[in-house]
């Protein structure tokens, strides 16, 4: 291949993927602003279900496994925080199996 030729570029568009950093940090400053602003089980909660809301339906049924664990292991152990979490985390996984298509 000489230097001459131009490699395509992956972007979907110019600064896509500026775009989808911002979005990201965003996102993050969100989560830290819930989780700081919230009684702790309210907390746990909003955040596991917002940012499982964001998992691929291929990766659902992991994620619903890890809330069960999580939420069993919250209620066990007295964390309200990781157990109202593992809730959230259980229930935005049906959402994504029901009514998101890969």
């Amino acid at each position: 291949m000489s230097s001459k030729e131009i490699k395509p570029n992956k972007e979907p568009f110019a600064g896509a993927y500026f775009v989808g950093l911002a979005i990201t940090l965003a996102i993050l400053i969100g989560v830290v602003a819930v989780g700081a602003g919230l009684p702790p089980a309210v907390s746990g909660f909003v955040v596991a279900f917002g940012l499982g809301l964001t998992v691929s339906p291929k990766y659902a049924r992991w994620f619903f496994i890890a809330g069960i664990f999580s939420a069993l292991m919250g209620f066990l152990g007295s964390e309200e925080q990781v157990a109202w979490g593992g809730i959230g985390l259980v229930l935005s996984q049906l959402i994504v199996w029901r009514f998101i298509r890969s």
